[in-house]
Parts: C-alpha cells; structure tokens; sequence
C-alpha cells in the first residue's frame, strides 16, 4: 500500500533556511565526536579542573585521541595518563566504558571518596595508578575480577581496614604497592598465593605484630619486596632461601631482633639491602659476603651491631654504605676505598678509631661523606673530591689533625661542610672560602689559623659560616657584605682584630652575629639599627668602647645581647627599653648612671656586674652627691618643670587640635580604614591602634607580618600583628581568591572562644595592610622562657601545666572547630604565656581550615612550619593533616621534658625528636631527661615523655587525636598509672575507640 500523500508546504524563506542550515551544522558538529570522547566530556564533567589540564578536550574534535593525557591505538583510547593534573572529585568510573583501556594513571591528584567495587569493569586494565590521592575506605574486592591486571599501585592515600582475602586470587599481577595507607589486621599471608608478584610493597600500615611470615618463601618470582614498618618482630625466616630473584629486600623500622639474619647470604641477586632502624645486634660476620656479588646499597643504621666492619663486605663494588648509629669499633677498611661505585658513606656515631681510607674518594664518584662523631684521626686524604662531586663532607666530633687539603678548594660541588670539634690546623686555603655552592661552612673548634680570606666573596650561597673556637687573626673582610643571603656568622673564641666592618650592615637576613672572646675595639656602629632580622648579637669579651648606641633599640627582633667583658661607658641606652631581651648581658664594662626599670628583675640580676658606677635597679640606691652638685641639680630641676609646663601647654593644645581634626574628618582620615571589625566588646577604636604602630614598638617578625605591642588610653596592652603588604599589581582573580580566604579565616578565628588560645580582639585593613589586634601576653613564649636565662625558672609542675594546657587548645583547633583548624606551625615559640603561665595557642598566620569533604587533609604548595618541628611525611607530600600538628605538639612535649632546643649542633645531623628516640632506646630515660627537673617527679616525667613520643611516631596512622593527647595527659596529671602501656601503639589505648572518628586521614 504505497504511504499517504502529505500536503504540500511552501518553501522556507531565506532567512529560515539560513536558521536551518546553520542549526544542521551545529548538530552535525556536537555530533561528530566519537562515543569515546562523549563518555570522556561527561568525564571531565565530574572532575574540578582548577588547572586547566583538560582544556583541550574539545567536543568538536572527531576523536579524543590528539587529546592531552588521551592515547590511542587504531582510533580506540588505549591509555588515560594524568599525573599530577591538580584533578579533584571521585573516581571517574566512566572509564571503565572505554572497551580497550588498558592504562589509568591518575597519581598524585586530588581524588577522594571510595572506589567502586564496579571498577572490575575495566576488564582490559593491564596498569592502575591511583597513588598519592585522597581515596579512603575499604580496598575494593573486586580488583582482583579484572583478569590481565598487571600493575597496581595505591600508595599514599587512607585506605583502612584489611587486605581483601580476594587479593590472593589475582591472575597476572607483578607489582602490589599499597604502601602507606591504614591498612591494618594481620599480614596478608593470602597474597604468597600471587607466585606471579615481582613487587611486593606494603610499607608504611598499621598490621598486628608478628614474625614475618614464612610463607613469603613461595614468592619464587619477587624481585622487590618492602615490608618497612609492618611490625615485624622476631627475624627473617629460612624460606627466604627460595627467592632467589629477589634484588631489593627492605625491612627497616621493625622490631627485628638477634644477630645478623644468616638467611641473607642466600639471596645472590640482591642488590639493596635495608635492616636500619631495628634491634639487630651482635657483630656483623666476617665472611660469605662474597656471596652477594651483585650487592651494591645496604643499610644497617640505627641497630647495636658490634665489632668491626667486615673487610670482606668493603671488598664488595658497593654503591651505597651506611652503618651509622651502631657500636662499631676498629678501622675503616682500605679496601672500602678501592670499590669503582661509591658515592654515599655514612659511618657516625660509633666508635670507629684510626684515619680515613687513603685512597678514599680517588677511585669511584663520592657524594656524601660522614663520620662524624668517631675516634678518628689523622690527616684528611686530599683525594676526597678528585672526581668533582662531593656535595655533604661532614667530620664533626673526630680527631682529625693536619691542614685542610688545597684539592678542596677546587671541589665546586661541595654544598655542606662541617669540620667541627677536631684538631685541624694551618691556614685555610683561600679558594675553600669562596667555593660557590656552598651554604653550610663549619670550621668551629679546631686551631686553624691565619686570616679570613676576602675570597670569601665568592661564597654566594653561604648562609652559616661557623669558625668559633680556633686562632684567626686580622679583621674581618669588608667582602663579607656581599654575601646577601648570609643568616648567622659566629667567629668567637678567636684572635680577630679591628672593627666590625661597615658592610656588616648590608646583610639584611643576618639573625645571629657572635663576635665574643675576640680582640676587637673600637665602637659599634650606629648602622647596627639596620640589622632588621639580628635575633641574637654577642660582642662579649673584646675591647669595645665609647657608648653603647641607642640604634640597638632598633632591632626588631633582638632576643639575645650580650655585651659584657668590654670598656663601654655611659649610661645604660634608653632604646634597650623598646626590646624584649630573654638574655640579657652587660657585666664589667664601665657603665653608669641608673639600671633601666624594665631590667630591674630577678631574672636580670647577674647581668649588671662589675659596673660600679650602675645606680638603681638592684643597688638600691643612686650614690650620694656634694652640696655643690645637689644646688645645681636643684636649679636644673627648676629649669625642667618650667620647660615641662611650656610642653604641657603646647601638647594640650595640640592634642585639642588634632582631637577635633579627627572628629570632623573621621571619614577623610588619611589612614582611609576601609574594613574594621570586632569580635568582643572593645574599649577602643582603630584609630587608637593604628596611631600606635610605630617601629619602637615591635615585639616581633616573621614571615607573615609584624608584631607591635600598643599601649592604648585605658591602660590596656594589646599585640597587633600587621601583616606584610600585598603587591596592588597582583592578578585581580588571585587577589580575589586571597582576600576572600582571609576574610573567612578572620571570621573563623574571631569566633573562636577557648581559654587556651589567644583571643583575637578585632581586624582591620587599611589600603592593602591588615591588621590583627590580639591579647598581650605578658610572659612572651614558651620557646623564649625555657631555653633563655629564665629557664630555670620552669619547674616541673609549671611545664606540666603548659604542656596541658596547649594540648587543650589544639584539641580544640582539631576537633570542635567546625571546620576543624590545623595550626601548621605549632612550636615552642608560638605558645605564649599569660600573667599566670597558662599556655595559649597563638601565630595562625599559616593556619589552615580543612574542609569535611577533604578528610581532614589538604594540599599545599609550600612546606609551612620550623625546622625541628615538621613531620617527615608533611615535608615530603606537602599535604596538611591534624598529625602533623601532633608531631609539632610532640617535638614541643620533648623540649619540655629534655630542656633541650629541637636544632642543637649537640645533635649532629639529627633533630631533637630522632636524638630522644634513638638514646631512649639505647640508654634509657636518664639519659634525656632535663637535669634541672626535679627527681620526686620522674615517674610523672617519663610518662609525659612517653605521649611525647607516640606523638613523633614516623607514620602519622600510630599518632594519637589530640584528644587523646590530651586524655592521657589528665590521666598522668592524676598520679595513677595510665591506662594505655605508653611505650606501644596508641591503638591499645583505651581512648582509641572513642576517638576513631577523629582520626586524621594522612594522604
């Protein structure tokens, strides 16, 4: 039946056909796109992009195969590749339409969420990459559906729970890295079904303790195997004989135990070999290591291995030794100095006596180099750097004697030197002095003599030259002030001579200049003012003269002066009136007239000595003077209370003036306030504060502001923190996007109502500065109380009541801040002290809001915090999370309980968290604990000490909730025992269930 005929139509006009054709060409191109790049729009589509990355897929396009991170093969997307693409959201499971994808690589992003048990869709994935992201919750399953999965790597997010038993039925899979996660329960013993595993990495969970298992032995094809910090106890079992391909056996930060595991010369292939940070003991063996022909790394520090280093191991190509932190004894081996490969040798802190290897540094490519803290001695082989790539040379705490080799100073690559407490002398080459690379020159203690050469201008990267404690002579070098980016320059105990060089005063980032127990003279120069960043000036013991300048009352920052042991005269500077010194040292010079009220305290008692001519303060009394001098004090005074009237009269005046100048031009002021907001009932306006900010008045610096203190009318002290400036050409969105999270952090912060943080008073902004106007604390820091003079002052009871306190405030920030708070800088120097020593948490110039969605972590471009305090995993993602406050909060706990600063050249190249763990271990509690603390309260001590510890735990998953910290602080505080066994894992403690929810993710 032929159709129905339709009723004729007039033809379009022109202009509808135009609409027409130019719809038919837009539906013609939105249509082109293949259905694989359809599925990847709505992809993208699920994703924040902040970056851009995905810019350029166009739905325009025929294919998304010219697609950024899009790779094909005959027209169908193989490969999905975007690593660190600054992506966010869920797991795009979209991919999983793509029928021949067979590569996803989305590490090192910002993906969160769970993975869907529907990712064994991906039935053709050969290689999953999701490592370094956010995804928490359970391991799927079902991954172990996806038949050809070769390659699987999820390291570095927050999964939790077991490992599926479901993984020991994987098909072809060869590398497993699930390493640092929270992944917990016992081993999974189930993955030695997987014979096919080449990569066995699952470092860095939370697994039960236990020996590690035999079955392992039946990986007959591993080749990698990291089991570092898995809980391991006992020793490494005999199955391991079997895995005769495997090359690189890592099982550092156990508790393995008993001598050097014999299993190990077994394994011919391996090449890598690390045991550090165990309990391994007894001497290391002398022979069979000729069975290892292909071991080139190997890595037995922190154990108490004795003996001596075997000769046979040393004859090994070795690439890579570090034995450090052990109870070695006897010589370095020469033929450790013959292999071809050696670039890195780490021997400190043993007991190692006799020289360095002869030879050593001729024959292979050495980069690090350090034996500090032997019993070595001897010269120092001149062929050190013969192949021109040492960068570390570290020699601290030896005996090593004759002249520094001239082949040194034509090592451009070192970066480091450290020749500390030896007995090297002769004069320093020249060249040494200006070596390009160099940031770190510590010649200190030694009996080097002769000049500092003014080859030192070549130094440009010098910030630390330590040559204290030896015999230079002559001045100091006018090309020193070239040297910008120079930070501390300590030369005491010397013969220098001469003055302080007037290019002294161009290092603007100088904070430390010690010049004590020299023979300068002369004065100091007024410029001293200009030394903005100087934190501590030690002019002690020389021949200085004339007046002390008043321009040291300039400097910011000053927390330490000591100018005793010279023949200054006058009197005391009014300018010191403007410091807040935590040291202060003026003794036996010739000064006179009277002590400065704000230095007559107990604490400044000894710092006056041997000024006989001093009045006041602790003399009590000003001497008496004759009839003679009394009449003409008499008619001065009478020419002063006229003079004061006349002031008087004027400043009245004047203030009437300007009094009614502000208040008919309030809102023409030329300071322009533009935003003033307060949080309290203030009796203030800011007006008074910003009138009040001038530079006799600053506290404090640092890297994000200014600190003044301001007196206001009614008598009360408030601190005000002006934040540094912002560029008014900055990009107008960037901007934008700062102003907006200031103003939340502001208003965030304002709300907060804690006895243990400092109140924030009120904001304001004027032109493009901000201001912050905080309580005064009176007492200053913790950091500044307790390693200055007055730390003796800190009792037990009194850091006991800080450390809790602070710890209150943190739990606070942590877990009733909605969204919660991460400080990012907790440290000694931010927890400042009212009238009564109660501890408030202060400084959030780096604070951080950690939205719920994120998990408690979020992604940073910088490293914030202090040297000493950040916690390794922080450093090394730059991903903020409440643990790494609770590492900071632990340093913090250890320089209570030591006395100690977290950097101590006492330490050698460890901070205070390592060098208190590791003696703890080794000798025990005495050894760390501060000797001016009381001993009726040491059980109390070792327990702090003990939290103190969980806190510093190198995976973030074993520190405690701040809430717990703060737990089993009351619990010590009430003198019973605790309730959780300190020296295990906060997992058995009993606050542990009631804080699982507060847990912070590590990503």
């Amino acid at each position: 039946m032929p159709p129905p005929l339709l009723p004729s139509r007039p033809p379009p006009s022109p202009p509808s056909l135009l609409l027409l054709c130019l719809l038919l060409l837009s539906t013609t191109t939105s249509l082109s796109l293949n259905q694989e790049g359809l599925d990847l729009i709505k992809i993208k589509s699920t994703l924040i992009d902040p970056s851009g990355i995905l810019s350029d897929w166009n739905p325009a396009d025929d294919t998304p195969c010219n697609w950024f991170g899009v790779t094909c093969s005959r027209s169908t997307v193989t490969s999905i590749e975007l690593p660190s693409a600054s992506l966010a959201g869920p797991f795009p499971i979209g991919l999983c339409r793509l029928p021949s994808l067979s590569i996803v690589s989305l590490s090192d992003n910002s993906l969160n969420s769970t993975i869907p048990a529907t990712i064994s869709a991906c039935r053709n994935l050969t290689s999953l990459d999701l490592s370094a992201n956010y995804f928490d919750g359970l391991l799927p399953s079902t991954l172990s559906d996806i038949p050809n999965l070769v390659y699987l790597n999820l390291q570095d997010n927050s999964f939790s729970g077991e490992i599926p038993r479901s993984f020991g039925l994987f098909r072809r899979l060869e590398s497993l890295i699930l390493i640092n996660n929270y992944l917990n329960g016992s081993f999974p013993v189930i993955l030695t079904n997987v014979t096919s595993l080449k990569e066995l990495s699952v470092a860095y969970n939370y697994f039960l303790p236990a020996p590690i298992p035999p079955q392992l032995g039946n990986l007959s094809n591993i080749e990698h195997l990291w089991l570092s910090s898995c809980s391991f106890v006992g020793t490494i079992p005999e199955t391991f004989s079997k895995l005769q391909k495997l090359s690189d056996l890592e099982l550092s930060y156990n508790s393995l135990a008993g001598p050097f595991p014999a299993v190990i010369f077994q394994l011919r292939k391996l090449y890598q070999l690390e045991l550090y940070n165990n309990s391994l003991s007894g001497e290391l063996p002398k022979k069979d290591w000729s069975n290892l022909p292909e071991l080139r790394k190997i890595d037995l520090s922190v154990n108490s291995f004795t003996g001596t280093i075997p000769v046979e191991l040393c004859k090994l190509p070795l690439e890579s030794l570090c034995l450090a932190d052990n109870e070695l004894q006897g010589l370095i081996p020469e033929s450790l100095a013959r292999s071809p490969n050696l670039y890195d040798l780490r021997l400190f802190d043993n007991s190692l006596t006799g020289p360095l290897p002869n030879d050593l540094g001729s024959n292979s490519s050495l980069k690090t180099l350090d034996v500090s803290f032997n019993k070595l001695f001897g010269e120092l082989p001149s062929s050190l750097c013969e192949k021109g790539e040492l960068f570390d040379l570290v020699l601290i705490g030896n005996s090593f004697s004759g002249e520094l080799p001239v082949s040194l100073g034509e090592c451009k690559s070192l970066g480091r030197v450290r020749l500390s407490s030896n007995k090297l002398s002769g004069e320093v080459p020249g060249v040494i002095w200006g070596l390009p690379h160099v940031y770190l020159l510590d010649l200190a203690d030694n009996l080097f003599s002769g000049n500092l050469s003014s080859a030192i201008s070549g130094g440009v990267n010098l910030s630390s030259i330590i040559v204290s404690g030896n015999t230079f002579s002559g001045g100091i070098p006018d090309e020193i002030g070239s040297l910008s980016n120079l930070v501390e320059f300590i030369a005491g105990d010397n013969k220098l001579t001469g003055g302080i060089p007037e290019s002294f005063f161009k290092l603007n980032h100088l904070g430390t200049l010690d010049l004590s127990g020299n023979d300068f003279s002369g004065q100091i120069p007024t410029q001293i003012g200009s030394l903005k960043q100087l934190n501590e000036l030690n002019l002690a013991n020389n021949r200085f003269t004339g007046e002390i300048p008043d321009e040291i009352g300039d400097l910011p920052v000053l927390n330490y002066l000591d100018l005793s042991g010279n023949s200054f005269n006058g009197n005391i500077p009014s300018g010191l009136d403007n410091l807040m010194l935590n040291s202060l040292n003026l003794s036996n010079n010739h000064l006179s007239g009277p002590i400065p009220s704000a230095y007559a305290k107990d604490v400044y008692r000894d710092s006056f000595l041997g000024n006989p001519d001093l009045c006041g303060g602790f003399t009590h009394r000003c001497p008496q003077t004759d009839q003679s001098k009394t009449n003409h004090n008499l008619w001065l005074l009478r020419l002063i209370f006229v003079f004061s009237g006349i002031v008087l009269v004027i400043g009245v005046s004047w203030f009437i003036f300007k009094y009614r100048s502000i208040n008919n031009t309030k809102n023409e002021s030329p300071i322009s306030i533009s935003k003033w907001r307060s949080f309290h009932k203030l009796g203030f306006n800011e007006f008074e504060i910003i009138h009040r900010l001038n530079e006799n008045n600053v506290i404090g610096s640092g890297a994000s502001g200014k600190v003044y203190k301001a007196i206001l009318s009614n008598g009360e002290a408030v601190a005000v923190k002006k934040l540094w400036e912002r560029s008014i050409k900055t990009n107008t969105i960037t901007d934008s996007a700062q102003k907006d999270e200031f103003e939340s952090e502001v208003e965030t912060l304002g709300k907060i109502r804690h006895k243990n943080i400092v109140r924030l008073w009120c904001c304001c902004k004027s032109g493009n500065s901000r201001f912050l106007v905080y309580e005064y604390m009176p007492n200053g820091s913790l950091g500044d109380l307790l390693h200055s003079s007055k730390g003796g002052l800190l009792e037990w009871p009194m850091r006991f009541k800080i450390v809790l306190d602070a710890a209150e405030g943190l739990s606070y920030l942590h877990h009733d801040c909605v969204p919660p708070i991460v400080h990012r800088d907790v440290k000694s120097n931010n927890i400042l002290l009212d009238e009564e020593y109660g501890a408030r948490i202060a400084d959030f110039g780096v604070a951080k809001f950690i939205e719920l969605g994120n998990k408690g972590s979020e992604s940073m471009s910088v490293v914030a915090g202090s040297r000493g305090y950040i916690a390794p995993e922080y450093a090394y993602t730059l991903r903020v999370t409440e643990k790494s406050d609770i590492y900071s909060f632990g340093v913090v706990i250890l320089e209570l309980v030591t006395g100690r600063k977290p950097i101590d050249q006492a330490f050698g190249e460890r901070d205070l968290a390592t060098w208190v763990h590791t003696t703890v271990n080794q000798k025990g509690y005495d050894h760390v604990i501060d000797p001016e603390l009381e001993y009726e309260s040491k059980d109390q001590i070792c327990r702090v000490l003990d939290i103190g510890l969980l806190c510093i735990s190198q995976l973030p998953m074993n520190r405690p909730s701040m809430r717990t910290v703060v737990n089993l602080l009351q619990e010590a505080a009430a003198d019973g025992k605790l309730k959780a066994t300190m020296n295990k894992d906060v997992k058995s403690s009993p606050y542990y269930e009631e804080d699982s929810s507060d847990q912070a993710s590590l990503v």
